[in-house]
């Protein structure tokens, strides 16, 4: 049997989206049409694909199998597309790169920047997303380069180290803590407000997991979801936190934060880069992951340096 692949674009695009006239918009065809061709194919492989209710479509276990090789052969076919494209040279195509949101916002620009001159006909796509959300784009082969901030635990993907970076506690200058003459200890956390990244964070998890090592539990905690957001709020004296100490630097120089140190407690984190096992790099990937790994490219970046003043 030879499968329709016009109608398997059609029922990829139902999964993906979850609902027929989202896939309709995506396809730019009509609803009725997704849903005669869903049919058509559940017809031709002879088994259902998809349960229908009002509050949406979910695949059936065969159509799960199904939709996860079909992601699979059309991200191939998305790859000899600007493959195709790319034979004359990196003259051309698209890269699309997805961050966890603080590698994308304070690490990833300046690489951005960098790919831009070096190959300015290459169309470049950043997605800013925390770190389950970049791991689930990985997988569906939504984005060419994955940068995350916290462990990734998913058999469909290789994690491999690409930088450490030191996470800091800050706080506002007029806090008790910044009157210290020394480290903090880390006990006293217990009796502030400790502001914390969303559930799905790599911060977070690192910094949950190097508190619960220390026997540290924080009585309050504000869960705000971004590292800005989280950096303003400190700095109007709300409470404390502990982020990459890369992203405070403009707040410290402006006398809005101040980074402090821990009694006898350093907390680092190993930044990941996702890969697929059996998965094609093509060459605008080869050639930006090449620039992520050449520490050369920018001699002075040192990430598990930052300064604390």
């Amino acid at each position: 049997m030879s499968l329709n692949l016009h109608l398997l674009r059609m029922f990829a695009a139902v999964v993906r989206s979850g609902s027929f006239s989202k896939a309709a918009e995506i396809l730019n065809v009509s609803q009725p049409a997704i849903s005669k061709g869903v049919r058509d194919f559940e017809l031709q492989v002879g088994c259902r694909l998809l349960n229908r209710s009002p509050k949406g479509v979910v695949p059936t276990p065969e159509g799960l199998a199904l939709s996860q090789r079909a992601e699979a052969l059309f991200a191939i076919e998305r790859a000899a597309e600007e493959e195709l494209s790319a034979v004359r040279g990196l003259h051309n195509g698209s890269l699309r790169i997805g961050a966890s949101t603080t590698i994308a916002t304070y690490m990833i620009p300046r690489y951005l920047g960098a790919f831009h001159r070096a190959y300015p006909g290459v169309d470049l796509h950043l997605i800013s997303a925390n770190t389950r959300d970049i791991a689930e784009q990985m997988v569906a082969q939504d984005i060419d380069i994955g940068l995350v901030e916290g462990p990734v635990d998913d058999r469909n993907l290789i994690a491999e180290p690409w930088r450490t970076d030191v996470m800091k506690l800050i706080a506002a200058p007029d806090h008790a803590f910044s009157a210290a003459t020394g480290p903090i200890d880390p006990k006293q956390l217990e009796n502030e407000v400790l502001i914390v990244r969303e559930p799905g964070s790599g911060s977070r998890e690192v910094v949950t997991q190097a508190l619960a090592a220390r026997g540290i539990e924080p009585l309050r905690t504000l869960e705000i979801g971004s590292t800005a957001a989280i950096k303003q709020v400190v700095a109007a004296g709300l409470g404390i936190a502990i982020v990459s100490a890369v992203t405070v630097k403009d707040q410290v120089q402006l006398g809005r934060l101040k980074v402090l140190d821990l009694r006898d407690m350093t907390i680092e984190r190993t930044l990941w880069q996702l890969k697929q096992p059996g998965r094609v790099a093509m060459p605008a990937a080869r050639a930006f992951e090449k620039m992520l790994l050449d520490r050369s490219a920018f001699p002075d970046e040192r990430l598990n340096q930052a300064a604390s003043a």
